[in-house]
């Protein structure tokens, strides 16, 4: 490194030291992606990726009684960590290391959780998916969020300013770059403009505090400056979004379900419930284009290729508006207790979210639905056309953007309800 990008290294960080926060963020952001993870184990191991000076590390090893492994490569803000650790009687729950997020020699399958806020840019989104895969232990939760358009057609200045930093991409191609990388999608958050403000009201006063004559403050004060007028100015076409995944079941193999499935959906429909009701659902639905959503009828493969496991969503209204309803769910006697329901109903549910669905309904099981994030319908101002009790007619929130529709729920006739 030469002596000049020593200097602006050096800027750099003297501008951040201290601060806050070292991205756009909050407590209750972290909090909110945290709550989407889903139920962790007692004592979760969690690895902070880019963790800076540990603002959510300390929040994880605190409230959610986690061992933490912080990582970062600036050796202050490890420093810095250590120090607020100790001081919140959190030193054994905290152990940092100094290394290179791209280049982890860590063991596969050793996290139940991977943290990484504001930091997985350093390597690229795509990067990191595939990097930090396999660090997960099986049903590992992986959350970080990515700086992303939040609409389709940023203009130029935004634009030129990104494409001389980081490729944008928006959050429908995320969300498709992170099921293609073998995740499931717990939960898309955007993040609010207030977390901005946490980064950038700090950074600001700091940059206005600094002695620009300082070696290589001038360049970094510039650049800083620059950033914050850009989203200052251009803020409604980019944003931070926090992705909540998980790690996809590798023992199952689920798609889209083909012609030659047809026959074996039946089959396994008929031999799942007590009744051929659910089967004759099915062909009913089929047959009936109001209700039927090509791509989203979804098998899960035995290790023989036959199907194994089974999921549809199908075309419902909430209040008159449009919205998705999920049945059946079916797994073969054989495969049952395997984790092949929920392998397919996860991927049914990424293909409804990549395919533009907010939301989607179950009646069910309320001891099963809710690991998928479901809550009571209730809860939305959602209700059926009939008695049922509240706790099992649920509802999921595939897209938060925009308020949900409200009022009674109307099934296709095949249903009879």
């Amino acid at each position: 490194m030469s002596d000049n990008s020593n200097a602006l290294y050096d800027a750099f960080f003297a501008l951040h030291h201290g601060l806050p926060r070292q991205g756009p963020g909050s407590d209750s952001t972290t909090r909110r992606l945290l709550s989407l993870c889903g139920p962790l184990p007692a004592r979760p191991r969690v690895l902070d990726l880019g963790c800076g000076p540990g603002r959510s590390a300390l929040l994880l090893a605190a409230e959610a009684g986690a061992e933490v492994t912080a990582v970062d490569l600036h050796r202050p803000f490890l420093d810095e960590l250590r120090t607020a650790a100790e001081a919140r009687g959190l030193g054994g729950s905290v152990h940092t290391v100094e290394a290179d997020m791209g280049a982890l020699d860590l063991p596969d399958g050793s996290f139940d959780l991977i943290w990484a806020e504001s930091s997985a840019y350093v390597i690229g989104f795509d990067t990191a998916l595939r990097a930090w895969r396999g660090l997960l232990a099986p049903g590992g939760t992986l959350v970080l969020t990515e700086c992303e358009w939040t609409t389709g057609a940023p203009g130029p200045e935004a634009r030129a300013f990104w494409d001389q930093h980081y490729t944008l991409r928006t959050t429908a191609e995320n969300t498709a770059a992170t099921v293609a990388a073998g995740y499931h999608v717990l939960g898309v958050v955007p993040q609010p403009e207030s977390d901005w403000e946490a980064y950038y009201g700090p950074l600001g006063e700091r940059a206005d505090a600094a002695d620009p004559s300082a070696p290589g403050m001038a360049e970094a004060l510039a650049a800083t400056r620059a950033e914050i007028a850009m989203r200052r100015e251009h803020g409604a076409e980019y944003g931070y979004t926090g992705y909540v995944l998980r790690r996809a079941d590798d023992r199952w193999s689920t798609r889209e379900e083909t012609a030659a499935d047809v026959a074996g959906v039946r089959e396994i429909n008929t031999a799942a419930f007590a009744t051929a009701e659910e089967a004759g659902l099915v062909d009913a639905l089929r047959e009936d284009p109001e209700a039927w959503l090509p791509g989203l009828s979804y098998v899960a493969e035995a290790p023989d290729g036959t199907v194994a496991g089974y999921a549809l969503i199908t075309r419902c209204t909430v209040g008159g508006e449009p919205a998705a309803a999920l049945a059946p769910v079916a797994v073969a006697p054989a495969f049952q207790r395997q984790g092949a329901g929920e392998a397919v109903v996860r991927a049914v549910l990424d293909a409804a979210r990549l395919r533009g669905e907010r939301l989607v309904l179950v009646l069910g099981h309320p001891e099963y639905y809710p690991r998928f994030g479901f809550v009571r319908a209730s809860e939305y101002g959602i209700r059926p056309g009939f008695e049922v009790p509240d706790e099992a007619m649920m509802a999921l929130a595939l897209d938060g953007s925009a308020p949900l529709p409200l009022g009674m729920i109307h099934y296709p006739a095949a249903f009879g309800v």
